[in-house]
């Protein structure tokens, strides 16, 4: 069993076996990512307040930081969206086929909806909608245009690129999930810990 995949509250992360997860990419309690996803080195994906869902064929590039809020929001990622490096996704929604650019935040209840792009280093503010097919860029960002070409064949591109690397890497014995399930004797991050008088029964 890895170290990277662990529980809170005695609930375990749901990993496809399709899915390539990076040794060094830790995935902690009510997460489901779907089929050809990959998840690569040093990013934290916590479902630890509340519930993450990450689609099929998302690519989650390294140091990226995957989180929720306690009270209202979960993290919802549809299919075939990239997430750039060092990128922070809190308690937001990505719709099927978004783009994030490398460090940029979308914050608490914010949407960016389908063929979507942020800019790198942008900063979507809590509650902001960006709508489908646009682009937006700064701090905090705004609309700047609609996608164009460029935008529109990196959007198409990049996800089968990443899983055709994601494959190489899994044909090397790296980042597998396969055989992957809960161990029956770890204690969950957030349980109590048996008492003595329960650890002799």
């Amino acid at each position: 069993m890895a170290d990277n995949i662990l529980p809170y509250k005695g609930i375990w992360p749901k990993i496809d076996r399709g899915a390539f997860l990076a040794p060094t990419a830790t995935v902690i309690g009510d997460v489901e990512i779907g089929p050809e996803t990959n998840v690569w080195f040093a990013c934290v994906v916590r479902g630890d307040m509340n519930v993450i869902r990450i689609g099929r064929r998302v690519n989650v590039q390294d140091a990226t930081v995957i989180h929720v809020d306690s009270r209202k929001y979960g993290t919802f990622i549809g299919d075939d969206v990239t997430i750039g490096h060092s990128a922070i996704i809190h308690a937001c929604t990505l719709e099927d086929r978004s783009f994030i650019g490398m460090q940029a935040c979308i914050m608490d209840g914010a949407v960016v909806e389908s063929g979507a792009m942020v800019a790198a280093g942008a900063l979507i503010t809590p509650g902001k909608r960006v709508k489908a097919g646009q682009l937006w860029a700064g701090k905090p960002a705004k609309f700047i245009r609609d996608c164009g070409d460029q935008e529109k064949r990196m959007i198409a591109h990049v996800p089968p690129e990443y899983w055709k690397m994601a494959q190489r890497y899994l044909e090397a014995g790296i980042g597998r999930v396969d055989a992957y399930a809960p161990p029956a004797d770890r204690v969950p991050l957030g349980a109590a810990e048996p008492s003595a008088k329960e650890a002799r029964r």
